[in-house]
């Protein structure tokens, strides 16, 4: 039998366990690998969106002189490129997330009115449900790029607010389209589309049915907005909205809370750009709390043109896909992450979103990977902010459900639990030359990825009576199969003031065990 045929052989046998009656629970995974497996759920998910279509033009180019005639750069044009912008973009990172979109808007009778059509039809699962005035100019942002930096933006438009009729032209179309959706987006972009009347019927229609409205606002009226399910302010909205600074966490939560009881919003999700986000909920409308705050990715920023957008999409994806509100802000703080790493009003897309939930879990278990003098620091920190520590250790070569089990049961009696690792050599000298069948570096990130983990240390001794000494755990853990008295390192546990927790072990699960078999069944 090859090498990976070995390997899957061991691992099967490991997941399947052979005792009767025994049922096998996968490892519990982190919240970035929980999402990255549901988000496939997003296609079966159908969003509204209604608000302000418009047209984004790119002009690129490279500037190699100053005009003569005034102190200027000449931009010699090499391409220029169109995207959907307002709501428009809102779809697009819709789509890109594989989510159904019914779209309600109000075009000109323009070219750029032209263009967003051939546009909207290029794109799978929209239904496009678009009214048409003569009267109305179609918006066109056009931004001149030369050595990746924006020169300049022109924008074409005139805006004003719907007519009565066509207003009631919208919304004679919003029973069809909200029937099976699960969320409705209002972007709001101020040119006339989400006009008072508008947006009132969409709450009253949308969320006494238990469909969720999302808004990304532009009005300083809030107001406007009472009874949303959730809104997008960013930074400089949420001061006018409320006329008070909004610096600190403290003022932006502050702000937020005044707009709730104000306008009886469930829900205010600030946007902070390097800040990250902060969700501030209505008493008792979230049971995670009411106030929580989403730290920014750190990274390259190089466009932000359309990240809002980006933001109240993913929201709106999870949200109708039946996620938490906690897990879809992730989702949208990601995603947000993504799309200022691009240039242009650009939009996420579902293989970029579960790349970027596998990368920060990467990085995440690589940085719960200590060596002895970090993790001694991190112990000290922990017991200097009044946390419990427990520790725990072994070769952990093919992880198993008993290793599952142990670290369950550990990890529920203290606030932080360290792993302890036997080292290649030292694994060797404890189970003999054919061993370990895993690196050490694989089997302390396969620990490190685990929640119930919050360190994972190596250690090349036979025993980590050394890690031990240094760290004074408040608590040693091992398996049942030991006792108090043969627990390496019980004693200075326990003159330190802490205790030993012997877990209770799953039947017939053991890698000696495990790879004895196979060895045997080979």
């Amino acid at each position: 039998m090859c090498l990976n045929g070995a390997v899957s052989a061991i691992l099967c046998a490991s997941r399947l366990g052979t005792g009767l009656g025994t049922c096998y629970r996968p490892p519990m995974t982190t919240q970035n690998a929980r999402l990255a497996a549901q988000i496939r759920s997003f296609s079966d998910a159908t969003v509204v969106c209604i608000g302000d279509v418009m047209l984004d033009c790119f002009v690129r180019g490279a500037v190699d002189r100053v005009s003569p005639e005034a102190p200027v750069p000449v931009l010699r044009v090499v391409d220029e490129s169109f995207m959907l912008g307002g709501v428009g973009n809102v779809v697009r990172n819709l789509v890109g997330l594989t989510v159904s979109v019914r779209l309600l808007s109000v075009l000109g009778e323009d070219a750029a009115a032209a263009t967003v059509t051939r546009h909207l039809a290029a794109l799978p699962s929209v239904l496009s449900a678009i009214e048409r005035d003569p009267r109305r100019q179609t918006g066109v942002k056009t931004r001149y790029h030369a050595a990746g930096q924006q020169l300049l933006r022109v924008d074409q438009e005139v805006p004003h607010p719907l007519s009565p009729a066509f207003g009631h032209r919208l919304l004679q179309r919003l029973p069809h389209l909200l029937e099976g959706s699960r969320a409705v987006v209002l972007s709001d972009y101020g040119k006339g589309v989400l006009t008072e009347d508008v947006v009132r019927a969409v709450l009253a229609q949308a969320v006494p049915n238990g469909i969720p409205v999302l808004i990304d606002p532009k009005m300083k009226d809030f107001g406007v907005y009472r009874g949303a399910s959730l809104i997008t302010p960013n930074r400089k909205e949420l001061a006018e909205a409320v006329g008070q600074p909004v610096h600190t966490d403290t003022e932006v939560v502050g702000a937020a809370r005044a707009v709730i009881a104000r306008c009886d919003i469930s829900h205010v999700l600030v946007t902070r750009s390097e800040d990250g986000m902060t969700l501030v909920s209505k008493p008792g409308a979230r049971p995670t709390g009411e106030v929580t705050h989403f730290p920014a990715r750190a990274q390259d920023v190089y466009d932000v043109s359309g990240a809002g957008d980006t933001v109240v999409a993913a929201l709106a994806a999870g949200l109708a896909a039946g996620f938490s509100l906690d897990d879809a802000v992730v989702l949208a703080n990601v995603s947000a992450g993504i799309v200022v790493g691009k240039t242009g009003t650009a939009a996420v897309t579902m293989p970029e979103l579960v790349d970027a939930l596998r990368d920060r879990d990467r990085c995440r278990a690589d940085a719960r990977i200590l060596d002895a003098e970090r993790v001694v620091q991190a112990a000290c920190a922990w017991r200097g902010a009044g946390l419990t520590i427990g520790l725990t250790n072994g070769c952990f070569d093919l992880l198993h459900p008993g290793h599952l089990s142990l670290l369950r049961q550990a990890r529920a009696r203290c606030d932080r639990l360290i792993v302890a690792v036997n080292s290649d050599h030292s694994v060797r000298g404890l189970k003999g030359p054919q061993r370990p069948i895993q690196p050490e570096s694989a089997r302390a990130l396969v620990l490190a990825s685990l929640e119930m983990v919050d360190a994972v240390v190596v250690f090349n001794e036979d025993t980590p009576i050394d890690l031990i000494a240094a760290i004074r755990p408040d608590l040693l853990v091992k398996g049942a199969d030991y006792t108090r008295d043969t627990v390496v390192g019980a004693d200075l546990v326990m003159e330190a003031g802490g205790d030993i927790f012997l877990a209770d072990l799953e039947p017939d699960q053991s890698t000696s065990k495990t790879v004895s078999r196979f060895l045997q069944e080979a």
